[in-house]
């Protein structure tokens, strides 16, 4: 399929965007927001459900034979073997405690690969995103967007390295080498969730890692990332959003950093 076969499907992305944009701005810092906790002990507020129920029904609207696949209401398969993954908020305890640093991510897959790529942070008033083939951009808005590329540093002790928390990567026996990385490297933060991929895509940063996360916490930002010239793969260095770990660089720098986290076959 084209790459300009979805340009509609981009358009129709940054609407989404839009529309959970408004529902998040006003509920962010809002006195009486809602927070509960899920069975697997993460917190969900009630801006993560109405912006998924939101985009849901605009979709099914929209897009009546695609798939839907949301953080907070699962898997609606479709008929058409196109897929939009939504994350509602990502960072939803950034959310929570006022911090500004939250998005909202969307995604559509075509026979499981993602080709339309939406990532919007209104309280930072900012947006990312990128189509297959047609490169990745950042800006207000889709209509003040200007291309963006990964850096060109080459070198892991010229590099800066953003990760979500140290803690993370001891379930996976790997916290000693992401510490080992982290002494290598020029510059060490912790940015973390959907910011450190769209930052190390404006080439801000050089690499970022997550030891645990899932499809939706990733499935616009492998697209961005790449677009933008970076390389993202899991942890045992196969390609895309869906190996539930990360690994994201400006491609320069992979190599390194893979052969220092990798999860190892056994």
């Amino acid at each position: 399929m084209p790459t300009s076969s979805y340009n509609d499907d981009l358009g129709l992305a940054h609407l989404l965007a839009d529309s959970a944009a408004q529902i998040g701005t006003s509920r962010f810092r809002a006195s009486d927001l809602r927070v509960s906790s899920k069975p697997d002990m993460t917190e969900v507020s009630d801006a993560d459900t109405t912006i998924e129920e939101v985009l849901r029904s605009t979709l099914a609207r929209a897009r009546p034979r695609d798939g839907i696949f949301g953080e907070e209401y699962g898997d609606n398969p479709g008929a058409s073997g196109r897929k939009w993954v939504i994350d509602p908020i990502d960072a939803t305890r950034n959310y929570v405690r006022g911090v500004p640093i939250w998005a909202t991510l969307i995604a559509l897959f075509d026979r499981g690969e993602p080709v339309v790529g939406v990532v919007s942070a209104p309280a930072l008033h900012r947006r990312w995103w990128a189509m297959k083939g047609a490169g990745a951009f950042a800006g207000r808005d889709q209509r003040a967007g200007k291309r963006i590329q990964v850096s060109k540093v080459a070198k892991l002790a010229d590099a800066s390295v953003s990760i979500s928390s140290i803690t993370g990567w001891t379930k996976l026996d790997r916290q000693g080498a992401m510490l080992g990385l982290l002494h290598e490297a020029w510059r060490e933060r912790g940015f973390g969730d959907f910011y450190s991929y769209c930052l190390l895509a404006e080439g801000a940063l050089d690499i970022a890692a997550e030891p645990e996360v899932a499809l939706w916490d990733l499935a616009p930002l492998a697209l961005i990332v790449e677009e933008a010239g970076g390389t993202f793969t899991d942890l045992r260095g196969r390609p895309g959003p869906d190996g539930g770990t990360a690994l994201a660089t400006n491609g320069l720098l992979h190599e390194q950093a893979l052969e220092r986290l990798k999860i190892r076959e056994t």
